[in-house]
């Protein structure tokens, strides 16, 4: 039979050896240091998908560009860009992205109404939605970004009413080529139509979608030439339409007739600023604004605390839109953007 005093040596040795299994800091008789405490493990990084149209437009490579670009910002998040040719495709994209389960989803629709459901039921699943540019038809986004499109048809069109003669006193034909069916078209066309309503001197003889495409808006502005070859100017509401619009005239052999697009394309801004009577003015419509959504999309779920970060920020965020001249230009040209 074992003594007393070696039974609880032997005792005294056992819970020792189970704490230091158990990783449990333990007091030693000889006084050894307690080992660190282990470091608090590592957020997973964000995952989240950005999907846009496919670059089938000055404006749109624009976009996909600064999205590239800004992903490069973010080693720390796991990004993925997916462009997409049509409503259809961007559809079959964005359900790829959710079966990847992704923990938000910026999208910059290809068309505002085909690409509302897909978006609700991302946003049912708890998936952050920050909506660019294209705005759904119902409000199923956590944050919306889009430039102010009434400012851009107000704007355009009072510039153009001002060219024409002024305010009451305006005159001309004007041709209004239309972008692809999307709030951003819907708010630039009313907003625009209701300046030149109150102008009985103008006279919109030709109004047509051209969808944002350059050889789209050559073959509608030809055929609406055809029936009214006497226009004065051409509200084209996108650089791309503008430069179509300005090869169906070339083509025609129609001259002195002036353009307003819009977007900022580095070389209409450029022929602003030469005064190219061609074109006279412009409206800016950054395609920065996808990285400023992925940016706040970023901010949000940074450190697996959606929840807490989302009542700080914006619901909504407009991104004003400025009326470009040549005493204004060079503050707009950037020589080495993409668009």
């Amino acid at each position: 039979m074992k003594s007393p005093t070696k039974l609880h040596a032997i005792a005294t040795i056992g819970l020792v050896a189970a704490v230091a299994a158990l990783g449990l800091a333990a007091s030693s008789p000889v006084g050894t240091a307690s080992p660190a405490p282990a470091a608090a493990p590592q957020a997973a990084k964000p995952k989240i998908g950005v999907s846009i149209p496919a670059a089938d437009h000055g404006w749109t490579a624009g976009v996909v560009w600064w999205a590239k670009e800004c992903a490069k910002l973010h080693p720390d998040v796991d990004f993925t860009i997916a462009t997409a040719e049509s409503p259809e495709k961007q559809i079959e994209q964005i359900e790829a992205l959710m079966a990847q389960k992704v923990d938000g989803l910026v999208i910059l629709a290809t068309e505002s109404a085909p690409i509302t459901p897909i978006a609700e039921e991302a946003h049912n699943r708890g998936i952050l939605i920050v909506n660019v540019d294209r705005g759904f038809l119902k409000p199923v986004a956590d944050i919306f970004i889009e430039g102010d499109n009434k400012a851009f048809g107000r704007k355009s069109a009072e510039f153009m009413v001002q060219k024409l003669g002024g305010k009451g006193k305006a005159k001309g034909d004007i041709i209004v080529l239309e972008g692809i069916p999307c709030t951003v078209n819907t708010d630039r066309v009313t907003a625009a139509m209701e300046v030149f309503k109150t102008e009985p001197g103008i006279k919109v003889v030709g109004q047509q979608a051209a969808n944002w495409n350059r050889q789209k808006a050559l073959e509608v502005t030809e055929t609406m030439l055809a029936k009214n070859p006497k226009v004065t100017a051409i509200w084209a509401s996108d650089d791309d339409m503008a430069l179509g619009a300005e090869q169906a005239l070339a083509e025609k052999g129609i001259e002195g007739v002036w353009i307003l697009g819009g977007a900022g394309m580095k070389d209409i801004i450029k022929r602003v600023m030469d005064k190219d009577p061609m074109y006279p003015a412009d409206i800016t419509y950054p395609p920065s604004m996808i990285a400023t959504g992925m940016e706040m999309a970023a901010g949000v779920l940074k450190g697996g605390k959606k929840k807490e970060k989302l009542p700080y920020m914006p619901r909504h965020l407009m991104i004003d839109v400025d009326l470009v001249t040549p005493a204004n230009a060079k503050d707009f040209y950037f020589p080495a953007s993409v668009y």
